[in-house]
């Protein structure tokens, strides 16, 4: 129990203010929070996975600069994507035909975004580093609701902005953070 609590408080504190927050609010502020939740938890579950087994099994980490580049291609794909989608899909109940496709669409591409924005970042890092020592379950436990924790706050302040800024200005501000994002993963990694 010590390790999951251990991992938690340590991945919760490290991921305040990071860019993953900032991309989860910023994604609330454009769509529902279901499918933001149910993207950022199945993001978040899946990076923990795999840096408990990088940590319990291989003891290092992915090689930063191929992550980080590949990072920062998919980011900037994020940034085209979002200034071509439509306008109108955004919050509606249920894809175009009434089958709920966008939702989905929308949950799974967040699940892409929350992968690339974590792989390789502080948070992944702390967790491979607790599984190396620690009850591998009991850390990515505790890792996924210390950054869930996050995340949901980041959503809860995303979807206040995004209740009070035109859907145009959004879908502005969100391309732009994608396109800085992926820069700097880009630059910081070369």
């Amino acid at each position: 129990m010590s390790d999951a609590l251990a991992a938690f408080a340590v991945v919760f504190v490290a991921e305040f203010g990071d860019r993953t927050q900032l991309l989860i609010a910023t994604l609330a502020a454009r769509h529902a929070l279901v499918p933001v939740f149910g993207g950022l938890a199945l993001g978040y579950a899946l990076t923990n996975l795999l840096a408990v087994v990088v940590g319990s099994l291989l003891g290092a980490a992915l090689p930063e600069q191929a992550v980080g580049i590949v990072g920062g291609l998919l980011f900037l794909g994020f940034a085209v994507w979002t200034l071509l989608g439509d306008e109108d899909d955004e919050d509606d109940e249920d894809g175009p035909d009434g089958d709920g496709r966008s939702r989905l669409a929308v949950a799974l591409g967040i699940t892409a975004a929350i992968v690339v924005s974590e792989l390789g970042d502080k948070s992944m890092l702390a967790t491979a580093t607790l599984a190396t020592d620690g009850d591998p379950v009991a850390v990515w436990v505790g890792a996924t609701l210390g950054i869930l924790a996050a995340g949901g706050v980041g959503a809860v302040v995303g979807r206040v902005v995004g209740d009070r800024v035109p859907a145009r200005a959004l879908r502005l501000g969100s391309a732009a953070l994608f396109a800085v994002f992926g820069v700097v993963l880009i630059v910081t990694s070369l």
